[in-house]
């Protein structure tokens, strides 16, 4: 079969049966692979009705249908779950190295049900698969596990491990699963799913090839995307001390300005994504002080310290994952850190800006300790934000903090809550689930807990980009930040290839993003279906938002495929998807309206000061647009005809 291996794996981890399943090739023509792999296989064994806390969960590792054929910046990989955190569907994208491991082991998924009786591992190499046990391994933190399962199970050639460290074993629903050291699937609590089975780790070492249909092809494509990558590089004279004039530049412009996407990989390239935490910073786009502050709250010291520049002399190598030739990842070096992940934007905000924390060489050292103990920085800087809120607002007793002072920017708080989180030790009982278990405990708290449907969204304002807001509120995995935004649709130009996309043009005024529309309601749409066949294939954010006339994804899956569909066919397929993830959300019980986000997330009331000042928007009736769009009612139900339609 080309692109596909056509072949997954299932471990019931109660039996120790291992068994594999021949998937038809018409299978991926409706699918792909990635998550809508692991959508169609979930909603097939029926996990939707099961019990998220049980054994009967399933837990899937899904690679997507592009990884390993020779394209490039397509080597994501995805954990799959009914979610512990909302109930219905959960997935978490991650990089590394993981997926081509998968496909190398001859399979496109491995999933799991049931549940060890001891901490165990799962283990695939030319001898084929089995359970070996992880008492070893049980206890020791993500990378120290990864390190010594290395060492143990790699011959020749190396293996590649997935992982959880503590947070996943005392079973913390934000907990994550690491690979490559670092990389995280962190979202949806696949990390607490995995931990619930005694499932240690997934260590993989094979040797099979993934074979396209017409290679020469996929070598030219990829060679002329990474030829434009590789040669573009930023000016001298651009400098980190100038990024947050862009941003105030952005936040005055009342007018669509259209940038050609591929002019963002120089500034991937050198600075990777924290170039963010400055250069967005007075545009509205990093949320502050729990939501409820503005750049106004920064201080020039905390700009100062995030400059991009001053983060970029801690790098001792960039860090490329599996088939990227961007490489906006590092790996640095500091006073207290031998090596470790540089902290990504969204680490850096939650635990700076989002808690007036001004230190940012602290969060080196919290970003390592949260990779060490696999928990999710959203979640975690998000949860200590809503705790300093609770306490400023004197919730509760002084005896219920067990001493932590949590004002904003109390560093010693914040070292200290987060080390109690993770060990889910007395006040890391309540706030080691994140913000929504936590609200349970904390009486008149859920005015101060920023979630959508029980989830802590990603770290970018959705008064800045509305269409942001329809995805917090409207994807089935709420809070999700990489489905879409006005930004991302404007640069991947998907209105090139998609005959139904709408255009946009330069000096279309910013405020019609604000409107509930129809033109909206399509984009929106086709944000979610592009990402749908993003996600199945393995492809990468942020070579999608250098955009499709660039990164060539639909050319890529033709030439590895030997299909001969056109875009429009392909958006099919990420309808498709969407539409099943929502559905097993209906049969799951939910309510997908349920999922709306915290109203002060949207500008009720809108902020008096700062680059948000007076913005506000009917979500509601974005969402009800946007749902039908997809083909639901405004209520977000699958209609019947639309589920026929896509065989559904």
């Amino acid at each position: 079969m080309n692109a596909a291996m056509g072949k997954i794996c299932f471990v019931n981890c109660s039996t120790h049966e291992i068994t594999e399943e021949i998937l038809e090739p018409s299978f991926y023509e409706s699918y792909l692979s990635g998550v809508g792999l692991g959508v169609a296989i979930l909603r097939r064994e029926k996990i939707a009705q099961v019990n998220p806390f049980s054994k009967d969960n399933m837990l899937g590792f899904v690679s997507g249908l592009l990884t390993g054929s020779g394209s490039v910046v397509t080597g994501r990989w995805m954990a799959v779950c009914k979610s512990p955190i909302t109930g219905g569907w959960g997935d978490a994208n991650c990089g590394g190295t993981l997926s081509l491991g998968i496909k190398q082991c001859g399979y496109d998924g491995i999933f799991f049900t049931g549940e060890f009786e001891k901490p165990s591992i799962f283990v695939c190499d030319e001898t084929g698969p089995r359970i070996e046990d992880a008492s070893l391994y049980w206890g020791l933190d993500a990378i120290e596990s990864e390190e010594k399962l290395i060492e143990a199970f790699s011959t020749k050639k190396r293996c590649v491990v997935a992982t959880i460290g503590q947070a996943g074993e005392n079973g913390s629903l934000i907990a994550t699963i690491s690979n490559d050291r670092g990389r995280m699937a962190a979202r949806s609590g696949v990390g607490f799913v995995m931990g619930q089975k005694k499932l240690k780790a997934v260590v993989l070492r094979g040797n099979e090839k993934v074979q396209v249909a017409d290679r020469k092809k996929m070598g030219e494509l990829s060679g002329e995307y990474s030829k434009k990558v590789r040669k573009l590089s930023l000016p001298h004279v651009v400098k980190g001390s100038m990024l947050p004039m862009f941003g105030k530049i952005m936040s005055k412009s009342k007018k669509a300005h259209m940038m050609d996407g591929i002019l963002s990989a120089p500034i991937m390239k050198k600075y990777g994504t924290n170039f963010a935490n400055t250069a967005l910073m007075f545009a509205g786009d990093n949320p502050v002080k729990n939501w409820g502050g503005s750049a106004r709250d920064i201080s020039k010291e905390y700009m100062k310290q995030a400059n991009p520049d001053r983060l970029l002399r801690k790098e001792v190598k960039k860090y490329h994952c599996s088939s990227c030739v961007i490489g906006c990842g590092a790996i640095i070096k500091t006073e207290r850190l031998q090596e470790s992940h540089k902290p990504e934007y969204e680490t850096i905000n939650s635990f700076g800006a989002l808690l007036l924390n001004h230190d940012i060489d602290l969060i080196d050292d919290l970003n390592d300790l949260c990779n060490r103990a696999g928990i999710d920085t959203i979640a975690a800087g998000s949860t200590i934000a809503f705790a300093m809120e609770c306490y400023q607002n004197q919730l509760m007793e002084e005896s219920f903090w067990e001493g932590i002072e949590c004002t904003w920017g109390n560093t010693e708080a914040i070292t200290v809550l987060l080390n109690k989180m993770i060990r889910k030790e007395g006040i890391g009982n309540i706030f080691g689930d994140g913000v929504g278990v936590a609200t349970r405990h904390i009486p008149n708290s859920q005015k101060f807990a920023m979630i959508a449907g029980n989830v802590e969204p990603g770290m970018h304002d959705p008064r800045f980009d509305p269409q942001l807001g329809v995805h917090f509120s409207a994807d089935p995995t709420p809070g999700r930040h990489t489905i879409g935004s006005s930004q991302y649709y404007n640069y991947m130009r998907l209105w090139e290839q998609v005959s139904w996309a709408p255009k946009v043009k330069s000096g279309t005024p910013l405020s019609n993003e604000y409107q509930v529309s129809e033109e909206n309601a399509l984009k929106s749409m086709a944000s979610t279906c592009i990402k749908s066949v993003v996600d199945g294939s393995g492809g990468c954010l942020f070579a999608m938002i250098m955009g499709l006339d660039h990164w060539p994804l639909f050319q890529w899956l033709n030439a590895a495929t030997g299909w001969e569909k056109t875009a429009d066919e392909y958006m099919i397929i990420g309808h498709r998807i969407a539409l099943a993830r929502q559905q097993f959300n209906v049969e799951a019980g939910i309510q997908p309206k349920s999922f709306l986000m915290n109203p002060r997330l949207y500008g009720v009331p809108a902020q008096s000061e700062g680059p948000n000042r007076g913005k506000s928007y009917d979500l509601n009736g974005m969402v009800e647009k946007h749902f039908e769009a997809l083909g639901c009612s405004i209520d977000g139900i699958p209609l019947e005809s639309t589920l026929n339609t896509l065989n559904l």
